[in-house]
């Protein structure tokens, strides 16, 4: 069981206090403003954009305020051809692409395209996730273990060993920048898993890619394989181009 101590540093902006808003028309809070959301339902709104998601955990105190204004803020995002999905046993939200057969929709989230090694750790990552949620933990990895897991997909007899470590370090590197690993406070080695991954990544893509996985780090080729486009693992992530 993990310490109680060890929480995942907070990603939250430390905000001055928001001053009271009007939130009929032409009650501005800066110069020239015609917008009608509350200063608090802005940063929500903004949040979601950045993504990859707002979670409780790192954005506590604009949690609240997207399940108060959810309706609202479903709807501002519906006007830039972006659904809003909320979950609240996990207190998570993130935008994802609305897909239409009848109108050309206009891409504004961008595809965070996966590499070999970084689709392996996020395999692995998502696979602590489940252990952790059977045993009513948090998921905590150390980059040891990262590392380690990653090291199984080398070619036998690799030349180029430090071309390995550097796109090890790339695939950790990567899964960070997509706020998938929270580093814990205190601990530069130590990371949680964030319950995000659950959310991108349906159950049924990864038990398709895990299959495959399995099979090419048995034969010791993994690294030296060139994945097909179905193969290819994307994350979608809420991030304006």
């Amino acid at each position: 069981m993990n310490s109680s101590n060890e929480l995942p540093e907070s990603e939250e902006p430390h905000l001055p206090a928001a001053p009271p808003v009007n939130d009929a028309p032409g009650g501005g809070t800066f110069n020239c403003d015609t917008g009608q959301l509350s200063v608090e339902s802005r940063r929500v709104l903004v949040q979601l954009l950045l993504g990859p998601a707002l979670d409780f955990r790192r954005q506590s105190r604009l949690w609240p305020v997207l399940l108060r204004d959810e309706e609202v803020i479903r709807s501002r995002l519906h006007e830039l051809f972006l659904e809003l999905v909320v979950d609240r046993e996990q207190q998570i939200a993130f935008t994802r692409q609305v897909a239409s057969e009848h109108l050309d929709v206009p891409v504004l989230l961008r595809k965070a395209p996966l590499t070999f090694l970084e689709s392996a750790l996020l395999l692995h990552l998502r696979s602590r996730l489940t252990q952790a949620d059977a045993q009513g933990d948090r998921a905590v990895v150390s980059l040891q273990e990262m590392l380690e897991h990653l090291s199984v997909f080398e070619r036998e007899k690799n030349p180029d060993r430090a071309r390995f470590e550097r796109q090890m370090t790339n695939a950790v590197e990567k899964a960070k920048k997509l706020s998938l690993l929270q580093r814990i406070r205190g601990d530069d080695e130590r990371f949680e898993v964030s319950p995000t991954l659950k959310l991108l990544f349906p159950a049924e893509e990864i038990q398709a890619l895990a299959r495959i996985y399995s099979e090419l780090a048995a034969s010791g080729n993994g690294a030296g394989h060139e994945m097909s486009d179905d193969e290819h693992g994307d994350a979608e992530a809420g991030v304006i181009e």
